[in-house]
């Protein structure tokens, strides 16, 4: 494991041979249907090339984000219409999501596949990868220490999310956000409840509440009420609450008991509340249903939830993935990928936080991958 994937390559300068021992690092073209974020910005392209390696991208890589060929080319990238090639050449490829089953047969022993997988709902290809002896690292499993934060998908990506899914909640929203008093009479601000205070839903709180919303929030992590206080929303606490959080910081499930008494805070809570923004997720399992039929039908008609954790089964019933659905008057929003609504932004996050992972596995003296086991933040990111 670690050793370029490919044969010494010759370059000729006049009629000299030269060996290029430089590796290759690429991407290619995401299907756009699904994802239009792409891993390898212009300003990043520039930085892997300052690294020592080679860069090879797919014709039009950028250019649905106004990145175009040419802005790659000037900066030293090999941009080919053979995505075939591209991937056979790879010693490093970068990407958002797994490849097509056509790609994956492209890959070779000992290549380095970096990318967002989610491991947990992908078993079968990452099992084919694994059997192929490529080196698979899934940016979501980075531990959560100081020394990963700039490479920390997770958050950066969240955090546009929780904003965006603000934005869009608030535009389907047929009244006003903010009180206004007018001559005509005040018309008061809408109240939102922010279900899962991590990263995404922090982000959405401080949205709403810049926005003029009244906010509340609810987390099983106790940590999170002085987080949440602190930008301004009040914190719904169950009596007798436990703290659920993982020692890494993510939440954990919590017990029948503790879930009763949330139950019935919320369902009291939901009966005021005009737009719901759903975050809670828990790593490598099923959304938990926190918001239940019982508590919508008690929501004021033309009430908003949109649901972030939709992909993974949603935080409230009748979610549908990329639908709307209405029961009783409330519009609940379900989402494949808000990102896709902001993807020059995310973009851009997203490939520096790759890029600073790239930085970390690449050993530059030796020009080879280094699959540093004692390294926290490559152990715990490799899929073995």
């Amino acid at each position: 494991m670690g050793n370029s994937s490919r044969n010494n390559n010759f370059s000729f300068n006049g009629n000299i041979p030269t060996l290029d021992l430089a590796m290759r690092i690429v991407s290619v073209s995401e299907d756009q249907k699904i994802e239009k974020r792409i891993s390898i910005t212009p300003e990043i392209a520039k930085k892997y090339i300052a690294l020592g390696l080679e860069l090879s991208l797919s014709e039009s890589y950028g250019q649905h984000l106004g990145f175009t060929d040419n802005e790659y080319k000037e900066l030293g990238v090999k941009i080919s219409n053979d995505e075939k090639e591209i991937i056979n050449s790879a010693d490093i490829i970068v990407q958002l999501g797994l490849f097509s089953d056509n790609k994956i047969s492209l890959l070779k022993e000992n290549q380095t596949l970096i990318g967002a997988f989610n491991p947990y709902n992908n078993k079968s290809k990452i099992e084919v990868l694994s059997k192929k002896k490529i080196n698979i690292f899934s940016l979501e499993l980075l531990p959560r220490i100081t020394r990963a934060q700039s490479m920390d998908i997770l958050s950066s990506q969240s955090n546009l999310a929780g904003y965006k899914a603000v934005i869009e909640s608030f535009a389907s929203f047929e009244k006003a956000i903010p009180m206004m008093m007018t001559a005509a009479g005040t018309i008061p601000a809408a109240k939102v409840l922010v279900v899962g205070a991590g990263v995404a839903g922090l982000q959405a709180i401080a949205t709403a509440k810049r926005m003029g919303a009244i906010v509340f929030a609810t987390d099983v992590r106790m940590a999170s009420k002085e987080q949440v206080e602190s930008l301004g929303g009040k914190f719904l606490t169950v009596e007798g609450a436990e703290n659920l959080e993982t020692e890494e910081g993510y939440a954990k499930e919590a017990s029948d008991d503790f879930k009763k008494k949330q139950e019935d805070l919320l369902a009291e809570t939901l009966k005021k509340i005009d737009i719901v923004i759903c975050t809670a997720l828990i790593p490598g399992k099923k959304a938990p249903l926190i918001i239940k039929e019982n508590m919508i039908s008690n929501m004021k008609s033309g009430s908003i939830i949109y649901d972030l954790a939709a992909v993974q089964g949603g935080n409230a019933a009748f979610t549908e993935v990329d639908k709307i659905v209405v029961k009783e008057g409330v519009k609940i929003i379900g989402e494949t990928n808000i990102l896709n609504k902001l993807p020059v932004s995310a973009s851009n996050l997203y490939s520096k936080n790759v890029f600073n992972f790239v930085s970390n596995l690449y050993d530059k003296e030796n020009k080879k991958v280094n699959i540093n086991l004692e390294d926290e933040i490559i152990e715990k990111t490799l899929i073995k």
